[in-house]
């Protein structure tokens, strides 16, 4: 209910916002919010050649494709003026995102497709495990330290393997994966839910969690920061764990306390003594390492642990030939069994996800975002913030909403501020701090058909929340 009274919100009021800036004469057309595509210029103004000023109108006549460029101020997008057709078409500043269609498009073309690849693939993996009893057998083993998360679990309930599966995928900059192992959790936890429409308890637990984004190797951030020219572009590998960590253990905290899990348990504790532990010695190590070993180090961990599982699923598929037998099936024909419910699983998201994407299309292209975001820098620099803070607020804003929008404004911040300047750090920490919280809810929860996701959206939000507080002392601490 609340998610949906949040999607009517920014859709409706962005709609209005962008109606209000035409009649308002604050914007010229508003056929940019439907067809534009990213970074394409905006149209502002058409005037004939004779009500331009002079020197323009000898540029543009001079110039054998009818065009002039301005370039005053090198901070902001060219003015460019298109003489066609005996109008001069006008043009200055970038679209923020695609429009309303072009992401209809690239929804279904350049995300949905690419997912449902990756579902086929993981979920076959997974569908071999189930099989050969490896999934069970994990299960087992994490058994105590589940039930004590997730009580209204089973003892040796199989979403006990696939969430760790998620975690670990998670933990390990694992994108690809992480989703199919997370939705399959997702279905199996939702065979146990006594209400079909409304979310559980252990799926809230499991959602929040996967959202606070712990990740020990930010692989895309390390590259992001290489490409930008950083000195040392792992440095801030300390600062998105601990930043990372902290929200895990908030999102526990708040969703456990909500829950009223009992956090005196000792196998609860000794789990999590245990990640801890796991934590605190991998940064030992690469701590010690220099500069080129540091990014062979993370470069290279995610990938080989990753083809590590594959091929022990597919080893232990061979020698567990005989259960596959036994169910009158083949490994080969389960994985297909397995990528192809992956596919259905694809097919099933695809609306939840193209609604909330679209929606913040229309968000960010009225201006409003760019509104809001502008108020809340002010409040903060009038508050005593530094400037080299609020310039990276825009990332930790759009972040929730869109992994692309704020990976947009991450590069920009690096580009424009530096990639080793205290806003470049911080962006990089805010980015790899938490998941996209709307997307991740429109995923997750519409795979299973969830209409109702109860706390779950507020808790994560607030996990957000305090994962930017965070960063932010982090960084200040670090850097």
């Amino acid at each position: 209910m609340v998610l949906s009274r949040f999607w009517l919100v920014i859709f409706i009021s962005s709609i209005i916002f962008v109606i209000f800036s035409l009649f308002s004469g604050n914007s010229y057309t508003i056929d940019f919010v439907l067809n534009g595509k990213k970074d394409d210029p905006i149209l502002i103004s058409e005037k004939y050649l004779n009500e331009i000023p002079k020197f323009i109108q000898d540029s543009i006549q001079k110039n054998d494709e009818k065009t002039f460029v301005i370039n005053r101020d090198i901070s902001n997008a060219d003015t460019t003026y298109v003489f066609s057709n005996k109008v001069v078409k006008i043009y200055s500043g970038k679209q923020k995102s695609d429009g309303l269609l072009p992401t209809c498009k690239s929804t279904l073309l350049d995300l949905i497709l690419p997912l449902m690849a990756y579902l086929a693939f993981f979920c076959g993996l997974m569908e071999l495990l189930i099989i050969s009893g490896a999934s069970q057998k994990l299960a087992k083993i994490l058994s105590p330290v589940f039930v004590k998360v997730f009580p209204s679990i089973p003892k040796n309930h199989p979403s006990i393997s696939y969430m760790t599966l998620n975690f670990a995928a998670n933990f390990l900059g694992l994108d690809s994966a992480a989703t199919p192992f997370g939705l399959k959790a997702m279905e199996s936890l939702q065979e146990i839910n006594p209400e079909r429409d409304k979310a559980s308890d252990a799926q809230i637990m499991f959602m929040c969690l996967h959202a606070s984004g712990l990740t020990l190797i930010a692989t895309s951030i390390i590259g992001y920061r290489a490409a930008a020219g950083s000195a040392n572009p792992a440095d801030v590998m300390l600062p998105c764990i601990i930043t990372s960590f902290i929200g895990t253990i908030a999102a526990f905290l708040i969703v456990g306390i909500k829950q009223k899990i009992n956090f005196k348990s000792a196998s609860l504790v000794a789990g999590l003594m245990g990640l801890i532990g796991a934590i605190i010695g991998l940064l030992m190590y690469v701590n010690h390492l220099d500069l080129i070993g540091k990014n062979y180090f993370t470069s290279n961990l995610s990938a080989l642990i990753l083809v590590v599982i594959i091929v022990f699923t597919l080893i232990l598929s061979f020698i567990k030939e005989k259960k596959f037998t036994e169910a009158n099936t083949t490994v080969y024909e389960a994985f297909v069994v397995g990528a192809n419910n992956g596919v259905k699983t694809g097919v099933t998201i695809f609306p939840y996800v193209l609604g909330m994407l679209v929606a913040i299309s229309l968000f960010r292209n009225s201006g409003l975002f760019e509104i809001i975001s502008n108020w809340i820098a002010f409040i903060f620099s009038n508050l005593g913030v530094a400037k080299e803070i609020t310039d990276a607020l825009p990332v930790a804003l759009l972040r929730p909403f869109s992994s692309a929008g704020s990976r947009g404004f991450l590069i920009d911040s690096m580009n424009t501020f530096g990639a080793d300047s205290m806003t470049g750090r911080l962006s990089s920490i805010f980015q790899c701090s938490a998941e996209s919280t709307f997307y991740v809810i429109a995923v997750y929860f519409g795979s299973i058909n969830i209409k109702n996701s109860r706390y779950a959206l507020g808790a994560m939000l607030i996990v957000d929340v305090i994962c930017v507080i965070t960063a932010i002392f982090v960084a200040s601490w670090f850097f």
